[in-house]
């Protein structure tokens, strides 16, 4: 792997960062990325990057295609890692992931031996984690592609209800807008408050958000607003057929029992309880109605323990029985 010679820190701006972009990457994530790095880069909105500055490296100078069939030119060969504060691995499509070109991991690996943070971005935690990168961090992952994460890395549990990841000199990002936190809290930490401020409001986002920040929802009728209910609702939609009690989400949230109840309640005048069981009951009617599992399969895959149980609850909250509420979907 050839390394090419690169400016000295002494020369650089605040914030260098260099991106690696997969085959078929997602452009949205490293758009938004990007322009967070240029908005706060100079004043105004000239987009000159005094203080802080972005490259795109590659082992040549092809031009790189992303997921929407667009192409981006790289700006650099494989340069001294050392020479960046931040290297950024940009992901994209799942089927891709694993033709990333060994000449990448090579110089990812080299990276960490230079103690250069590694930030893997959209499905770019998944390339990190295939190439041996985040062994024993906190993996963030968007909850559409917690499936696939899963059934990929057997054994491990990704972090899927926040829309980012900081683990020491590991960052891991969900996508999509979510790229846009991550690129601010870099500018705050390394260029300023005001900085950072002054790229959301040009982007007209209301308010960066850190790395508590519960990820957007699954479809569900329970609106709730406070961000720890938030992700517990998430995780609740997550795990309907594995979640067994209030304690194990607890335990995966890191709060008190008392402490969860008493928002719920607040929030969405419910027990975590009760949200629960809500939630078990609109996956069984979206799989009543979208698929053709036995009402057995869809009490199971909905986290009950068997279709007796199911059938209970199921009335409780609908007033009739499954099969009932099945055939009415056909009539």
């Amino acid at each position: 792997m050839a390394i090419t010679d690169s400016p000295s820190r002494k020369s650089r701006p605040a914030l260098n960062v260099g991106f690696i972009l997969a085959n078929r990457f997602t452009l949205s994530a490293f758009a938004s990325f990007i322009d967070v790095l240029r908005l706060s880069a100079d004043e105004g909105d000239s987009s000159r990057p005094i203080l802080c500055n972005w490259s795109v490296i590659a082992p040549d100078m092809k031009p790189i295609r992303a997921s929407c069939g667009v192409r981006i030119h790289p700006d650099t060969g494989l340069a001294d890692p050392s020479s960046f504060d931040y290297l950024v691995v940009v992901g994209g499509l799942i089927e891709h992931i694993e033709r990333l070109d060994r000449r990448y991991v090579d110089y990812l690996q080299s990276a960490v031996a230079k103690n250069v943070p590694l930030i893997g971005l959209c499905t770019g935690s998944f390339i990190l984690n295939r190439a041996g990168l985040m062994n024993g961090y906190k993996c963030c992952v968007s909850w559409f592609h917690r499936t696939d994460f899963l059934e990929q890395f057997d054994g491990l549990e990704p972090v899927s209800d926040r829309i980012f990841v900081v683990d020491r000199d590991r960052i891991s990002c969900s996508g999509g807008t979510s790229a846009v936190h991550v690129a601010a809290y870099l500018v705050e930490r390394h260029v300023g408050l005001r900085q950072a401020r002054k790229s959301l409001n040009i982007l007209m986002v209301d308010e960066a958000q850190d790395d508590s920040k519960a990820q957007p929802f699954l479809p569900t009728s329970l609106k709730a607003k406070d961000n720890l209910v938030q992700r517990a609702v998430l995780m609740m939609q997550q795990e309907t057929e594995n979640l067994r009690s209030i304690e194990q989400l607890c335990k995966m949230l890191g709060v008190g029992r008392r402490s969860l109840e008493m928002k719920f309640k607040a929030d969405l005048g419910k027990s975590p309880a009760e949200a629960l069981s809500h939630i078990r009951i609109e996956e069984a009617k979206r799989l009543l109605d979208e698929t053709d599992a036995t009402i057995t399969d869809v009490a199971i895959r909905s986290g009950f323990f068997d279709a007796s149980h199911f059938n209970k609850v199921f009335k409780k909250h609908t007033g009739q029985t499954a099969s009932t509420y099945r055939k009415s979907l056909i009539d």
